[in-house]
């Protein structure tokens, strides 16, 4: 009775949903070469001029702020000819001309061109003024900055600009090649179809429902395959006793993929879902992140002066004043690199988190009645992994690895140099195994070698690709027949 009603279900939802397995599947190989594009920070800082050592004390700058308003975020930079103190209080922003004589240029059309004309110098075929998204910024958190004005320049690559008329922030910039990766790859794999895309929760339902039905398809497939496999077996000694070839190679396919298909399935559910909470719940009720650049020093405390540092490196383009708990420090990015340094006496020197420090920052968020344990690693980790292309190809060892003794099983790995924080916790390593590692295949031995990870991703993919092949050519023979009996009946 099981068998049969697994029989039908796999042939029903396989003749509906091998098509999308398939998209999906194909648009997977393209997605580990192209990803949807985006305008990364990295690109944004190309755009900025240098810094000039030629500045104002801080304390001048900071006299401008109402009174009674606590700084949280401070950023410097220069950006079409002026030189801007971007600040963030607990009650407002604000934006400081270094020069207290020149104001904040209006953000009209003049000024939106001049922001243009940094990304291209090709001239422009048209501007559209959108007051809904579109394809190539289908994020619903982007409706705040209505209007938003897209550039068409006239070039080879067919650049298209989307720039925000709220902030003057360029959202998305984008060519023609781009765009084509983008619709073979990242659209119909993430389902980014703006009409969904734009609504976060409906995607997040939509994604999860599709693979949750498809997780149900292909337990009802491995089920029959395997009755198969067994009936096959017994009578003649093979894999398959199915002659015709869609019929066999699905079969085939199926034993050998048919658990890793379930796998990049439930994998790709679990992306845009939780980890459930009977299978694991946070007991910490505060962010840890958070907490670690809670008690900051005041931005006027900060006893290097900026100006130094500036002075002391090449090419400088934008400076943060950054924390560690109590502890200051500046980042500072040039077009090529990122530089931290410690603001805490008049040495320049780089930041170098200690011991001691990183303890007193895990004891300040969990207590100090608790147990931990600090010990310097020199090697990544499952749950720490190389990601130094995100830092300029910095080093991202040695690093100091805190594990907690909490319910939570709380772990931080705090890199000394750059004060980067990982935290890991249950839930956290519950979603890497059920998403990271399974549907991305970021596995420790793996991990370190990316052209074994890449070529088992294409055998796992192929296999899947065979699977879906061979199941939609059987959804399409098996409605052809559906629909043909429906016409002789009547």
């Amino acid at each position: 009775m099981i068998t049969k009603i697994m029989y039908a279900l796999h042939r029903i939802l396989g003749s509906l949903f091998s098509i999308l397995f398939l998209v999906w599947f194909l648009s997977a190989f393209v997605m580990m070469y192209h990803s949807f594009p985006r305008t990364s920070v990295a690109k944004k800082l190309q755009k900025q001029e240098l810094l000039s050592v030629d500045l104002p004390p801080l304390d001048t700058i900071l006299s401008r702020l109402p009174k009674d308003e606590k700084v949280i975020s401070l950023t410097l930079n220069r950006y079409l000819g002026q030189t801007i103190f971007h600040i963030r209080t607990d009650k407002e922003k604000y934006e400081f001309p270094a020069d207290a004589s020149e104001n904040i240029p209006v953000l009209d059309g003049t000024r939106i061109n001049q922001i243009a004309a940094l990304w291209s110098s090709a001239p422009i075929h048209h501007i559209d003024t959108l007051n809904k998204l579109d394809q190539w910024i289908p994020f619903e958190e982007l409706k705040k900055e209505f209007p938003i004005y897209k550039y068409y320049f006239n070039d080879s690559n067919k650049h298209q600009l989307y720039i925000s008329s709220q902030s003057g922030e360029v959202l998305q910039f984008t060519d023609r090649n781009s765009r084509f990766w983008a619709w073979v790859g990242a659209i119909p794999h993430w389902v980014y179809f703006t009409w969904l895309r734009q609504n976060t929760d409906l995607w997040n339902a939509v994604v999860a429902w599709l693979a949750a039905i498809g997780c149900l398809m292909i337990i009802a497939g491995l089920w029959v395959g395997i009755h198969a496999w067994r009936q096959s077996y017994k009578k003649k000694k093979e894999i398959s006793y199915y002659r015709k070839k869609w019929y066999r190679w699905h079969h085939i396919s199926g034993i050998f993929f048919g658990l890793f298909t379930l796998i990049f399935c439930f994998s790709g559910m679990i992306s845009v879902t939780e980890v459930p909470g009977f299978i694991s719940k946070p007991t910490l009720k505060v962010n840890p992140l958070r907490e670690i650049k809670k008690d900051a020093p005041k931005i006027e405390n900060y006893i290097l002066d900026y100006r130094e540092v500036l002075a002391s490196y090449l090419n400088p383009v934008q400076l943060e004043w950054s924390n560690f708990r109590s502890h200051p420090y500046y980042t500072l990015k040039s077009r090529e690199s990122e530089d931290y340094i410690d603001a805490s006496d008049t040495v320049l020197r780089p930041l170098n988190l200690t011991e001691d420090q990183v303890s007193e920052a895990i004891r300040s968020i969990h207590g100090d009645s608790i147990q931990i344990q600090v010990q310097q690693i020199i090697k990544f980790e499952t749950y720490y992994r190389d990601m130094s292309r995100m830092y300029h190809n910095r080093s991202l060892l040695p690093v100091w690895k805190i594990t907690v003794a909490d319910t939570d099983h709380s772990c931080y790995y705090i890199h000394p140099e750059t004060g980067i924080v990982r935290y890991v916790n249950t839930t956290a390593r519950w979603k890497y195994w059920m998403y990271t590692a399974l549907h991305r295949m970021r596995i420790q031995g793996l991990n370190s070698l990316p052209t074994l990870r890449k070529t088992v991703l294409w055998v796992l993919l192929l296999g899947g690709t065979v699977v879906s092949l061979s199941g939609v050519a059987l959804g399409v023979k098996y409605i052809i027949r559906k629909a043909q009996k429906a016409i002789r009946k009547r």
